[in-house]
């Protein structure tokens, strides 16, 4: 199995979640959320992302109706992609992202069983919601990178 590095994007208007994988650990982990709203901040982040990690690919959430048909925020997700690709000349995909926010949100509630970094913030009761709301982007895009990994390295197997 190769060693390899992923970075998730959970796209969105006003936040993006970041999470970071190994292909041969197939296990991602939240990164980050990215607040910026103006496209040459959040571009210049990812950049900066990409220079620290180094990835060999780049997975973008593509959100769907529960039917599996396409909706707004679809076509702004792959032209999301679209950019990635022609910004930073890496292989980009798309990866069916249906409930990774609801699944980010449970898993984020959920009553710790061993401290994580994500738990402890959860259970911060002086978060305000744009905090709790960054925190749920970055898991969802973990949520995103897991499930691609747990996918691509069956396969592998």
């Amino acid at each position: 199995m190769h060693d390899e590095t992923l970075l998730a994007f959970d796209f969105g208007l006003q936040r993006i979640g970041v999470a970071l994988g190994e292909i041969r650990l197939g296990q991602a982990r939240a990164l980050t959320c990215i607040a910026h709203e103006a496209n040459a901040a959040r571009f210049n982040a990812i950049s900066q992302l990409i220079t620290e990690w180094q990835p060999v690919r780049l997975l973008v959430g593509r959100p769907l109706n529960e039917d599996g048909s396409a909706h707004d925020m679809t076509a702004r997700c792959t032209r999301f992609a679209n950019q990635l690709r022609g910004r930073f000349a890496l292989p980009v995909e798309e990866v069916d992202e249906r409930f990774s926010s609801i699944e980010a949100d449970a898993t984020l509630r959920q009553t710790p069983d061993a401290p994580s970094y994500q738990h402890r913030l959860s259970l911060n009761p002086y978060l305000d919601w744009q905090e709790r709301k960054a925190q749920i982007d970055a898991e969802a895009a973990r949520v995103i990178l897991q499930s691609w990994l747990e996918t691509h390295v069956h396969q592998a197997a």
